[in-house]
């Protein structure tokens, strides 16, 4: 654990606490700086949902940024072991016939460390049988009823806060679409090609230039590879999944839909509702995605399939419900920081800061180095007046680890002014000042430094200044509404009444032009109605 320390801020210490959950635990031995020390190693139990060891499970770790990948099995016990390991950030994966795969998709080990992960292995329903009841745990404690527009979204807090709750659930909703893009195979592609040439009609030719194609993110080249493998083998689930895929992925989704469904009939596969889920969200009809997603989700609670599930109901403006999902996904897989992230958007969505603060926190333990959980809680410190203190401790971290960020100077420096005890606090005053000007070598067109730097400017009296700040941060952004607002307010200070009237018209037209944007962005997103377990009114957040 990573700890930081600043005269600025008092802890609760909130975010240190170990991360105990159901399914697992981790924790590091320090050999930091001691010869000769223990070697890298990673060792732990797999069991499955009752709490039994599960025999034979295989291992496996892969090395980030590398080809490196390393496979045992347990032992009769349950216990697996890696030793000489090099340092590095890996992926662990869990698998055994009969169970879904249980999945930790970032461990980090440094030279000398010692890690111990436990794995729960849930059980894995026959994806073969249309009829096979899925198997949830239990079942959902919501129901989705149907969809309405979004014009009168509810909610808590101000406009920023709603376009903070909104921003954060289509930020959650990217971390689903940024899967790892495996190195092209040139030559082997070059050599399927040869042979589908000479072998126009070889179903296995075909069929694996299809799947590298769609691999190497080219599926409209994919098609027709894929329609001539299918015409030879007709009956083939693998390749027509793999034809529907290429076609969503190529944008063809209505077709990619109609083969999709067609397969469904004899194939009630999780892969598919999956798939399903991703085609009707493109073609706009939420409800039947979520279903899908759903459906997905209990057949295989896989950490993607329950974090898009819980995602597609976060966006639809389902918080209780997302929160629930993202609950089960955390426990199953503590691993996974987009699971954190996920729920603590969820809690922000339904209103309660301090819980969303706590969750995305120890999502920024997971990986220290990763920016987005900082993303997040920037954005939530730029919607919320008062700043929590565990929360500007992760800031002073990120920008500790990443001194050359713009975003990382920015955030740090907007949670020391939040937490600052007056304007005459000095101290504070002063770093702040220091850190903004940071980000802005860094990053000249960074707008929200330059109108937090025109604030500080003005509190201080030094109007001039704070005028030019402003002029800079429209400059960068010429709809931002606070800077016009705060332009107008400089300019009356120093007796400029016709510039401070023209800055308020200004602001009046950035505010409506916003507003217009945020309608816009309101009808294109369906808002679900659903039904809490115990309660029989629906539900419209």
């Amino acid at each position: 654990m990573i700890r930081l320390y600043s005269p600025h801020l008092r802890f609760d210490r909130l975010c240190r606490r170990a991360l105990l959950v159901v399914s697992a635990f981790l924790f590091s031995l320090s050999g930091l700086g001691q010869e000769p020390g223990p070697p890298t190693s990673l060792q732990g139990v797999v069991r499955d949902a009752a709490g039994k060891a599960v025999a034979e499970a295989s291992i496996l770790m892969r090395k980030k940024d590398s080809t490196d990948s390393f496979l045992v099995h347990t032992d009769t016990q349950g216990n697996y072991s890696f030793t000489l390991l090099p340092g590095g950030v890996y992926s662990l994966q869990a698998t055994k016939d009969g169970y879904a795969a249980a999945e930790v998709s970032a461990v980090f080990l440094r030279p000398r460390e010692s890690k111990i992960i436990d794995l729960t292995l849930a059980p894995l329903v026959s994806q073969g049988s249309a009829t096979a009841a899925p198997q949830f745990f239990d079942q959902p404690q919501f129901t989705v009823a149907g969809v309405t527009d979004t014009t009168n979204l509810g909610g808590h807090g101000s406009d920023t806060v709603a376009r903070t709750r909104n921003l954060l659930a289509k930020d959650t909703v990217s971390l689903a679409k940024t899967a790892v893009k495996p190195p092209a195979d040139e030559e082997r592609e070059k050599s399927l090609r040869e042979l589908a040439k000479r072998q126009p009609d070889d179903f296995g030719v075909n069929h694996q230039l299809g799947q590298l194609l769609i691999a190497d993110d080219r599926a409209s080249e994919a098609i027709p590879f894929l329609e001539r493998a299918a015409a030879n083998a007709p009956a083939n689930y693998e390749n027509a999944y793999d034809l529907a895929l290429a076609n969503a992925q190529a944008g063809n989704y209505g077709v990619a839909r109609d083969e999709a469904t067609k397969l469904l009939v004899t194939h009630d596969r999780a892969d598919l509702h999956h798939l399903l889920g991703d085609v009707d969200e493109k073609l706009g009809d939420s409800l039947e995605a979520v279903r899908h997603y759903q459906r997905a989700a209990e057949f295989d609670p896989s950490e993607s399939h329950l974090f898009d599930w819980g995602a597609e109901l976060l966006l639809h403006h389902a918080p209780e419900p997302a929160m629930e999902v993202f609950s089960k996904g955390n426990r199953l897989f503590p691993g996974s920081a987009r699971m954190l992230l996920g729920l603590g958007a969820s809690w922000f969505a339904r209103g309660v800061y301090e819980e969303a603060v706590q969750r995305i926190c120890r999502a920024s333990d997971l990986n220290p180095k990763d920016s987005v959980p900082y993303q997040f809680l920037g954005k939530i410190e730029e919607a919320e007046n008062q700043a929590n203190p565990d929360l500007v401790e992760k800031l002073l971290r990120y920008v500790t680890l990443q001194p050359d960020s713009a975003d990382a100077n920015y955030y740090y420096a907007l949670g020391l002014w939040k937490l600052r005890n007056a304007a005459h606090d000095k101290g504070s005053v002063t770093e702040v000042e220091s850190l903004l000007k940071i980000a802005l070598r860094i990053n000249p067109q960074h707008a929200a430094a330059w109108l937090q730097l025109g604030i500080v400017h003005s509190e201080q009296g030094a109007y001039m200044e704070a005028i030019s700040d402003y002029r800079r941060a429209l400059d960068a952004d010429p709809g931002m509404e606070e800077a016009h607002y705060r332009l107008a307010q400089a300019y009356r200070q120093i007796g400029n009444a016709d510039k401070a009237k023209e800055e308020l018209r200004l602001y009046g037209q950035s505010a409506k032009e916003s507003e217009q944007k945020q309608d816009r962005e309101r009808h294109q997103i369906k808002q679900f109605v659903y039904t809490l377990r115990d309660q029989s009114a629906p539900k419209v957040h």
